[in-house]
């Protein structure tokens, strides 16, 4: 059996306004050492460079693949590839939509599908407001399938003084979720 840090994490990057999560997600990850696949959408791709004024391919730290929503034979595909789990940040909600509702239209569909399945963590970061009633059925669908909602709403009670903190917020929960040790923001520990 292999140590649970040898699981890869796959960090799925959507065309949802919030590129800067998912960088810093990919820099925390491949500084820790832990194995990460990466998967983007066309719309992600332009975001992430409209928002980062960075290609992801050229933001993207070493050694971590990337692969895009149509490469339907990339390892993450099928469930016989063990992970830690999935991320998807940002997340469209049409993307939230498709996996809520089973579709699996693309590769980050299908990831995400497999992780529900085998029931390991799916993670989804949406980016949206405000939400009609069909974006909250569909994350209402999407928990009850297994998956954690968890809108980048960063806290206040740590006195954040940059955009970098707000974003390390968001980031360290996401963290907490995959049961990944972090320091990005010191946990509550009452008044």
């Amino acid at each position: 059996m292999g140590h649970v840090k040898a699981l890869p994490v796959i960090v799925a990057v959507t065309g949802a306004s919030g590129a800067p999560y998912a960088r810093r997600l990919f820099r925390f990850l491949a500084h820790q050492g832990v194995p990460t696949h990466g998967v983007v959408s066309s719309a992600g791709r332009f975001v992430y460079r409209l928002e980062t004024g960075r290609p992801l391919e050229e933001d993207l730290p070493a050694g971590i693949p990337l692969y895009a929503e149509d490469a339907f034979t990339a390892p993450i595909a099928s469930g016989s590839f063990r992970t830690r789990g999935m991320v998807i940040v940002p997340c469209t909600m049409g993307t939230l939509a498709a996996v809520a509702n089973g579709l699996a239209n693309n590769l980050i569909h299908r990831a995400a599908d497999v992780c529900l399945k085998e029931r390991r963590p799916l993670i989804v970061v949406p980016r949206e407001t405000p939400l009609s009633a069909v974006h909250l059925k569909n994350m209402l669908a999407l928990t009850e399938a297994g998956a954690v909602v968890l809108p980048p709403a960063p806290g206040f009670y740590h006195q954040p003084r940059t955009v970098d903190d707000l974003v390390d917020f968001v980031v360290g929960r996401i963290l907490d979720h995959l049961g990944i040790p972090h320091d990005l923001v010191a946990p509550w520990q009452g008044l």
